[in-house]
This record gives structure tokens, C-alpha cells and sequence, in this order.
């Protein structure tokens, strides 16, 4: 890659620091959901949905019950607490509350997006791999190597593909105010580091409920086992599957060290989570209300994109002091894993079209 997603890191994490007000200097294990249902963070959970005539209703205070499957101790949860959160009740002293449930407590990403397109939930941030339910285009975004670097992929989400895909989302009554990070995706496994296709013969590996992951393993000689993330430690542990694939940080949080002992860093997916508000809940509100909830996220989406980038490397070193072995993977092997893959770049340019393949390349400078 033209540069390494850790680039940075101390600069990043000052800046951070500074922008939200310092993040939680520790680094908890993340709860099972089944432990985590029910709780919530700040206030407790509202009462109403999203289909209230009248959030905006004067003298009323709205609250926005959001949900997300991260770890509490992730860049996610952290920056929502502190950007997002803060910045929401502050500005509207308090007229608009943020309830936030972590750790799936509300359901996984499918669920979670259900939720909020039913106007049974106001908010949430779910992977963009589970949007593909709602626009098959979103598909695009897990394609392997895509992106040069992660910059790159974030001018492309903040750009005309990040518009593109928040206009599909309104048609279907979902509004999308702004794209997390939710880091470089690498695989682990029980039985081997991965540094060739051949490697992954014969690995059952867990994969988003998503035909492009599937596509993509399947190609590559695995056996792709659709897999909610939830049941995901399980798993691993009972060797229903061999592997999985995440970034770094998210596979630290949810203790997959236990059970996995090989980390190949593929590097092969920037993966996004899509920061998404019931469109009615959203369309009810004032015109100053709508504005904090939009400037909170995108001061959200800034701050936690650096976290994450700074996450990256210190988890990976996390990870390899509890035992797990790191491979990371040269440029010439990256090219095999692509050449491997040819025919399924031939297949998704066919599905998604010359123009949405343009519309994303173009940011690779």
C-alpha cells in the first residue's frame, strides 16, 4: 500500500485526545451481547420510536436511542461518548438526549438497520455490508483491495460515492449522516498463517452474510460460512469455523486471541459503518435540530476515523503479547491474492457497472 494505516499514530491520537476530550485509558474486554442486553449508556432508553408525530414538539425533549454491535472500548463507542453525544446535548442544552447500547444489545447489524428503517429505532451504525439489503451497489465497498490506503476510501465516502450511496438510503426512508471507520480488515485463523491463496484452501472461514465475502473466499479455495457476528466467539471456539476476518481492534475487543491463533495482516477491506437515522424520526425535527445532529456527526466521523488509524497498530501489539503470531503481507504477495481474484473482479464489474468501479478508483492518487 502507498502508505501504512499506522502512519501517524501519536500525532493522530493527540489530536484526538484533543478534539473529544480524552478517551478512556483502558481497554475493558468486550461484553457478549447476551451480558450487554439491556444495558445502555447515558440516560435510559426512551419510551417512544421514531414514528412520533412530533420530536420536534415544543419544550419536548428527544431522545435518540442508538445502537451499534461495537466493543465498549473501541473508537466507535468512544467517540460517540465523547464527539457525538457530548456535542448533541450540549448544544441543544439537553432538549435532545443520546441514549447509546454497545455490544449488539439491541441486535446485530441486520437488525439494528431493520430497526431503524421500520422507525422502530431512531438510530444506529451498522457495517455498510449489511446495507447491500437495501442497495446492491453497497457491495462495491467489500470488494478486496479496492482502495490504495485509507485515505483514499475516506475521500471517496466523504465524496460523490459516499452521496451516491446516501441517496439509495433515502429512498428507502433511512437517512445517512456521515461514514465511520471501522478499519483495514485481516484475517485470523487456528490453523496457519495465510501468506498465499494457498493457504486459505480447505479454511472454513466466517464471513458477513454478504455474496461479495462469500465470492471472495469462496474464489480464493476456502469454505465462506455466513455468520452473525454474535455467535462469532462461539464459533471459533467450538471449530464450527476456522477463521474470520476483521480489523485489528475490533478482534482484540472481542477477545478472539482466545481462540484464534494466527493473524495475517491482508489488509484486504476498508470497511465503513454507516452512521443512519429513521428518515421520518430525522424529517420531524427543526431545522436547528437536524443542523447539531449533523455537525455532531461529522465531528463524530473526523474524530473517530483518527482513533482508529491510531488503534490500529497498538492492537495488532496487543495482540501479539497474548500469544497470537503476526505475519504481515508484502506488495508481491498482496498481487497473487489479486491475481487469484480475477475472475471475480471480472464477475463484480459486470454487477456493479464500469461507472460505480470509476467512481471509486478514482480516488486511488
Amino acid at each position: 500500500m502507498k502508505k501504512t494505516i499506522a502512519m501517524g499514530m501519536a500525532v493522530l491520537t493527540a489530536l484526538t485526545l484533543g478534539a473529544c476530550g480524552g478517551r478512556n485509558s483502558g481497554n475493558a474486554p468486550a461484553e457478549t451481547a447476551a451480558k450487554a442486553a439491556g444495558e445502555s449508556t447515558g440516560a435510559a432508553a426512551s419510551e417512544s420510536t421514531a414514528a412520533a408525530a412530533d420530536p420536534s414538539g415544543a419544550g419536548s425533549v428527544v431522545t435518540i436511542k442508538l445502537g451499534h454491535v461495537e466493543a465498549e472500548d473501541r473508537s466507535t463507542h468512544q467517540a460517540l461518548l465523547e464527539c457525538f453525544k457530548k456535542d448533541v446535548e450540549e448544544k441543544s442544552n439537553g432538549q435532545i438526549q443520546v441514549d447509546i447500547h454497545p455490544n449488539g444489545a439491541l441486535g446485530g447489524d441486520t437488525e439494528l438497520t431493520e430497526s431503524v428503517a421500520m422507525g422502530t429505532l431512531e438510530a444506529a451504525l451498522p457495517s455498510t455490508s449489511v446495507l447491500v439489503t437495501y442497495s446492491d451497489d453497497f457491495g462495491i465497498m467489500d470488494i478486496p483491495w479496492l482502495f490504495h490506503d485509507s485515505q483514499a476510501a475516506f475521500d471517496a465516502m466523504d465524496g460523490d460515492m459516499g452521496v451516491y450511496f446516501n441517496q439509495k438510503l433515502d429512498e428507502v426512508g433511512i437517512k445517512c449522516l456521515g461514514y465511520s471507520y471501522n478499519g483495514l480488515r485481516s484475517m485470523t485463523n487456528s490453523a496457519r498463517p495465510i501468506a498465499s491463496p494457498e493457504d486459505l484452501k480447505g479454511l472454513k472461514m466466517r464471513v458477513m452474510e454478504n455474496q461479495v465475502y462469500i465470492d471472495f473466499f469462496n474464489t480464493l479455495g476456502a469454505s465462506a460460512t455466513p455468520m452473525s457476528f454474535n455467535e462469532l466467539y462461539t464459533g471459533l471456539q467450538q471449530h464450527t469455523v476456522d477463521g474470520q476476518e476483521n480489523p485489528p481492534s475490533l478482534i482484540y475487543a472481542s477477545k478472539f486471541q482466545e481462540v484464534q491463533k494466527y493473524l495475517s495482516l491482508t489488509e484486504h477491506t476498508h470497511n465503513f459503518l454507516a452512521f443512519i437515522f429513521n428518515k421520518k424520526f430525522y424529517d420531524g425535527l427543526t431545522a436547528d435540530q437536524q443542523k447539531i445532529l449533523s455537525d455532531a456527526a461529522q465531528h463524530f466521523v473526523t474524530e473517530q476515523r483518527k482513533m482508529e488509524l491510531a488503534d490500529t497498530q497498538t492492537f495488532v501489539d496487543k495482540l501479539k503479547s497474548e500469544g497470537v503470531e503476526v505475519n504481515a503481507l508484502t506488495g508481491e504477495q498482496k498481487d497473487a491474492f489479486k491475481k487469484a481474484l480475477e475472475p471475480m473482479y471480472t464477475k463484480y464489474r459486470e454487477v456493479f457497472g464500469k461507472d460505480l468501479f470509476e467512481m471509486a478508483e478514482k480516488y486511488n492518487k
